[in-house]
């Protein structure tokens, strides 16, 4: 009998494809779950993977590997899609398709199966990052094959084929989520009409500006070679340093956007994102780099962002263009080094400070208070220089 290995999260949907791969499929199924600091991972999801089937369960604790090799490398290039998104769901996908391809190749099998509706864009991340690291990879998509549209469909194939059924739909959210330590996205259900405000409750990350600390608070980040390796002079872990800014965002209602954005597929889909440790993150940088990079450094790098994050945002994650780009982009990044003090209060990120020995700053330059070795007949010939770029 032939093996696939199934992205696997214990919810309705999976372990409905569970038992469909087995008996429409007639394949011995191998799941794997990833943990990306989600925190959701049910204490009973091995025992529930095994009474439906599973040939063998498999657990990995990925989360230092995500902030580390796949987070802080979008944030070197201070990633952002379509000016909002900080892309928490389009850089997880990388990875997990990633293990679903070593898992099948430890296992003997060149055939992965993951959950992604017919709809939405990680169906592309999966199955293109997948080829990109296995071209012979075969990919099950059961919602691109089976005839069930609705959660009603699977709630019924649940009674036909003696699955535990889940909750009632009235105690499920409205809306379905995906969570990683780097963000938690809300989208579908009522938040398909755009009238709709988000439900009381919906946001778990953040306190709302209303409820945010009316204490503002200093914190301070400290960089080496544009990645951040110390919180408040605590040198921390990748994953820990986000758990701790995803903490101090939260208390100060830092990270929520509910934007509309143009999915791969073609068509707009609204999404609710709060990601308060990312948004932290991505403030302090761009001020360690205001520092640390000429305006020139600046401005070339800014005018990758738009197509690096598209490389992302489209599962593109392990083309040549992704990669070559990032080598551009860590090269300008060895100079980011150095302290950066920001404010937190109400929704609000301010810098109040930084420093660095890379620093192009020259206070005695700059000052309106003496020349410091600049005289302002130094302008005449740039001034002139431009002004014939208007001679025709």
């Amino acid at each position: 009998m032939k093996k696939v290995v199934l992205a696997y999260s214990g919810g309705l949907d999976t372990s409905v494809i569970l038992k469909w791969l087995q008996e429409e499929k007639n394949l011995e199924v191998i799941t794997y779950t990833a943990d990306l600091g989600q925190g959701d991972i049910s204490d009973d999801l091995e025992e529930k993977a095994k009474s439906l089937g599973a040939s063998k369960v498999i657990v990995d604790d990925l989360t230092e590997e995500f902030i580390s090799d796949y987070v802080f490398p979008m944030f070197r290039c201070n990633t952002i899609f379509e000016g909002e998104y900080l892309l928490g769901t389009a850089i997880a996908r990388p990875l997990i398709a990633k293990k679903l391809v070593e898992i099948g190749e430890s296992e003997g099998t060149n055939i992965i199966c993951h959950g992604a509706t017919g709809k939405g864009n990680d169906q592309i991340r999966f199955e293109i990052g997948a080829h990109a690291l296995n071209p012979s990879i075969e990919v099950i998509a059961p919602w691109r094959e089976w005839d069930m549209v609705s959660r009603t469909d699977l709630m019924n194939y649940c009674k036909n084929h003696q699955i535990p059924m889940p909750a009632s739909k009235a105690e499920e959210p409205p809306f379905s989520m995906d969570e990683n330590l780097l963000h938690i996205s809300y989208e579908g259900g009522v938040l398909e009409d755009l009238n709709n405000p988000p439900p009381d409750g919906m946001w778990l990350n953040t306190k709302s500006l209303e409820n945010a600390s009316e204490i503002a608070e200093d914190i301070t980040l400290e960089f080496s070679e544009g990645n951040p390796i110390a919180l408040n002079e605590n040198q921390l872990s990748p994953a820990q340093i986000f758990r701790e800014l995803n903490s101090l965002g939260g208390k100060h209602g830092i990270g929520r956007i509910d934007i509309v954005e143009s999915r791969v597929t073609g068509m707009k889909s609204r999404g609710c994102y709060e990601t308060p440790g990312g948004t932290i993150l991505l403030k302090a940088r761009r001020a360690m780099e205001s520092l640390c990079l000429s305006g020139e450094e600046i401005k070339n790098k800014d005018k990758l962002i738009p197509d690096y994050a598209a490389l992302i945002y489209e599962g593109l994650w392990w083309s040549n263009k992704r990669v070559n780009l990032q080598s551009e982009i860590d090269l300008v990044s060895k100079k980011v080094n150095g302290k950066v003090s920001v404010k937190l209060y109400k929704g609000n990120i301010v810098s109040i400070s930084k420093e660095s020995s890379n620093s192009l700053y020259n206070e005695n330059k700059v000052s309106f208070e003496e020349e410091g070795g600049f005289s302002n007949d130094d302008m005449k010939s740039h001034i002139k220089k431009n002004i014939l770029d208007f001679d025709i």
